[in-house]
């Protein structure tokens, strides 16, 4: 029944979305939500992370899902904590839509740092830089931005490996980051030319 609600609220709750913007997504949000910011990136600084399992991760094992990314340096403090119990909260929306096999949301955090918020792990995962602090791989991100921020961003990476957009501190209103979620979901993946294909992928594309 929540599943249901939640997906008439993606309907109903703005003309624009109810008929999926497609490529004006990121210009019909930023006239929406004032804490969105988009960025329409196609590469990034690397990330080089150790999981809660101690395995090696890195953005590109996440390739083909919609990644929701943020940061919890040492210091960060209430902001951090705040933003967190949102994006918890953002998640229960998305997981009680089919939209959950599609998205993964990701911490990075020091592990003396408790996050506190109840994530549900079906397609949440913390991890922890493997050579810099959370703070410099938060600095490296945060340079991504035009507008100079001061509070903590929530990155999200659609699934063509693509820096859509940043959702500014703790003030955009949850169904906004719901709704650029959905609209994402709705766009063709773009394949990643960045890094050769191998012997096996050639073979596979005289097939398609």
């Amino acid at each position: 029944m929540k599943g249901l609600l939640i997906l008439g609220l993606l309907v109903m709750t703005v003309p624009a979305f109810a008929h999926h913007p497609g490529e004006r997504l990121d210009e019909v949000m930023a006239g929406r939500e004032p804490a969105f910011e988009p960025t329409d990136l196609r590469s990034m600084p690397d990330l080089a992370l150790t999981n809660e399992q101690g395995a090696m991760l890195t953005l590109r094992d996440l390739r083909e899902t919609i990644v929701v990314l943020s940061f919890v340096p040492r210091d960060c403090g209430a902001p951090c904590t705040e933003q967190q119990d949102i994006l918890a909260s953002v998640q229960k929306q998305v997981n009680i839509t089919p939209m959950k096999q599609m998205v993964r949301f990701l911490t990075i955090h020091d592990r003396s740092v408790s996050i506190g918020a109840r994530w549900d792990h079906a397609n949440w995962q913390s991890a922890a830089p493997r050579d810099e602090t959370v703070a410099e791989s938060a600095r490296r991100f945060t340079a991504l931005s035009d507008r100079n921020p001061s509070s903590p961003l929530v990155h999200v990476i659609d699934r063509s490996s693509r820096h859509a957009g940043l959702f500014h501190g703790t003030g955009f209103q949850q169904i906004n980051l719901v709704l650029y979620i959905n609209g994402l979901t709705n766009a063709p993946v773009v394949a990643d030319k960045s890094v050769p294909d191998t012997w096996w992928d050639s073979v596979l594309g005289l097939f398609k």
